[in-house]
Order: C-alpha cells, then structure tokens, then sequence
C-alpha cells in the first residue's frame, strides 16, 4: 500500500474538492476532517470517502456553498438546516452553537438535518471538550443494520460519541457505532480484498457471511453485540434514531426519502455543576483506577476509549498513513479526470 504524510493528503483532497467546486475554506475543512480521521485509525472515515463526496457533487447531493441556517432557537437548542452542503461544514456549525449556548445557560442540545456524511463524531464532540465542557453527539443515516432477530436493512449504524475531559491523563472520547461495525469498516476490507470475521455481516438470506460484497448485494450489517446480545445495540440505535432523525426532522433510516445524516449535539458546561479542574482531576481518578485494575489471562493491558486512535495518531504522523491501492487508484483516477496535478500536490513543501 502507498504510505502518505497527512499534509500531503490533506492538499489532494483539498485540490480536488475545490475543482469540483467547492470554496476552498470549505475545501479544506472537510479535507483536515477526512485525514484527521486516517490519523486515529478510522480509515473508514477518511480518504477513502474523497471519490464518494466528489459524485455526489457532481449528482447534486452535495452543494459545497450551501448557506447554514439555523431555523428554529431557543436560549438552550437549535435546529440547524446544513442545505445539503458538506456535511462536515454543517454539523461543525451546529456544535460550536451548541458551545455558545452552553457557555451562556450551562446546557445546551442542538439538532441538524439536511446534511451529507458528517464524517467521525469524535471531531464535534472534541469541540466541547476544548471549551471545557461534556460533549455528546449521535447521528442515524441511510438503512445498513438489520434489527435484532431480522434480517434486513432498516436501521443506521447509528454512531454515538462522548467526550469527557481529563487533567493529566489523555481525555475520555468514546465514538462508536450502535452495529457491529461502521459501513465504512466494510468498505474499507473491500477495497483492500480481505474477509471479514463471521458475526459482523449477514446476507440476503440472513446467513452469516465474512464476505464483504454481501453487504452491497443485499446484506446486512448485525446491531452492536451480535446474535448473543444484539438487543442491546438495536436498542440504542433507535435511540439515536429518534433524537438525530425524527427530532431533527431529517427522518428515519427506513424511510425512501432519507438520505445524509441527522444529528443531535449536546454540550454541558462543567462550570454550571462543579469546578472544572476537580472534575479533571476526578476522570483522571477513574481513568487510573480501570486502568490498574488487574487483568484477565491473555490481555496485556487495559486501553480507555480514545487511547488507541490517540497512540495511532502519533504512530502515523511519525510513519505515515496507508492507503489500500484500490482506494488510492480511484482517487488518482479521479484527479486525472478532474485535471488535478497530483504530482505537485505530493510535492509541495
């Protein structure tokens, strides 16, 4: 697989959103989104997603100089129409929103809707913890996961994010999908032509498959906790899908009309309930406790949500980030045919 520093990514993508006509600031937003991404590990979510934004453009689902608007408000809430611009622009909008009313009245929840792929949830919810604040955000999309116990497509992934600030220790940012595993994660091994693990996928038929064209063919992706206890997953997805699509009046994953992603964001201001530095120091507390506690034959040690993206980041700053060559051929290809000069782009000091 080709190796890339994140800069040199960041400016191909940049170059080739701002020729199929997006505003370079917007251009360059979503491109530091997709390669922030590739950084923590979550490919699914990063580059491999340029040729996807880029057809959409081109087919009129994505408006790159879409105006945001915010179409209902109170002191404490928000509903934030994103117009179909890049959905990164928009739901970054509708949670630094959701920051300024929290800043003001202590807590704050804003929904948005008409959004394309907003891309990692982590990156809003970070957004309130550099305010010092809780971050919480969800989002639902088009229809991937099968409900528990049936065997088509009619819920979202349905991801969730918490973040939690620290004092010394790394942060706690829990972002995670409410299915086995993100559509991206799928795509991802299709690119690179790798089997799944059983358990992540079902078929048409509702057969477990490791193959990830099923998926595509009519498949399924399983509710976070399997066969075994899948009902746990199912039921927080349709939670996340009645606070991101029917109160952010988006709609549900089922319905024909859903397309993008409807999200819902809150922020709690640490400042309203107790002195911020105390409960840093509490966090720090729990996070050392867990991660002293004593381990199961077979663990080496235990990792806190975040931890790994955050030592994943620093490993391919260093090194530098893979790109499947199926992923990097479509991009190429899409470069060639949009005139972008990938060569300088790769070159650049």
């Amino acid at each position: 697989m080709p190796v890339f520093r994140a800069d040199q990514l960041a400016r191909i993508a940049t170059g080739i959103f701002v020729a199929a006509g997006s505003p370079r600031e917007r251009a360059e937003l979503v491109s530091e989104f997709l390669v922030r991404a590739n950084l923590a590990g979550q490919d699914s979510h990063g580059v491999i997603r340029i040729v996807q934004y880029v057809k959409a453009i081109e087919h009129g689902d994505i408006k790159p100089g879409a105006k945001i608007e915010v179409v209902r408000e109170t002191p404490t809430s928000a509903l934030v129409n994103g117009n179909w611009g890049f959905g990164q622009v928009g739901a970054k909008r509708a949670m630094e929103i959701a920051v300024e009313k929290a800043r003001e009245h202590s807590v704050s929840a804003v929904c948005a809707c008409n959004l394309y792929h907003v891309g990692r949830l982590a990156d809003y919810t970070q957004i309130a913890l550099e305010n010092g604040m809780i971050g919480i955000a969800m989002a639902n999309s088009t229809k991937r996961v099968a409900p528990h116990g049936g065997r088509e497509s009619l819920l979202s992934t349905a991801p969730v994010s918490f973040a939690f600030p620290a004092f010394e220790e790394k942060p706690f940012i829990l972002d995670i999908a409410t299915s086995v595993c993100a559509e991206g994660k799928v795509r991802v091994m299709l690119h690179k032509g790798e089997k799944l693990s059983y358990g992540y996928i079902i078929d048409s038929e509702g057969n477990p498959s490791d193959n990830p064209e099923d998926l595509y063919r009519g498949g399924a992706i399983l509710p976070l906790g399997g066969d075994l206890v899948g009902y746990k997953g199912f039921g927080l997805a349709l939670a996340v899908e009645a606070l991101s699509g029917i109160l952010s009046g988006d709609g549900c994953a089922y319905e024909a009309r859903k397309k993008g992603n409807g999200v819902f964001f809150q922020a709690i201001n640490l400042e309203s309930f107790t002195p911020v530095d105390g409960f840093k120091r509490q966090m720090d507390g729990l996070i050392r406790a867990v991660k002293s506690s004593k381990l199961r034959p077979g663990f080496e040690e235990i990792l806190m949500p975040g931890e790994l993206e955050f030592r994943t980041e620093q490993k391919r700053l260093k090194e530098g980030i893979h790109v499947p060559e199926k992923t990097w051929e479509e991009i190429r290809n899409l470069a060639d045919r949009m005139n972008v000069d990938m060569v300088s782009l790769l070159e650049h000091d």
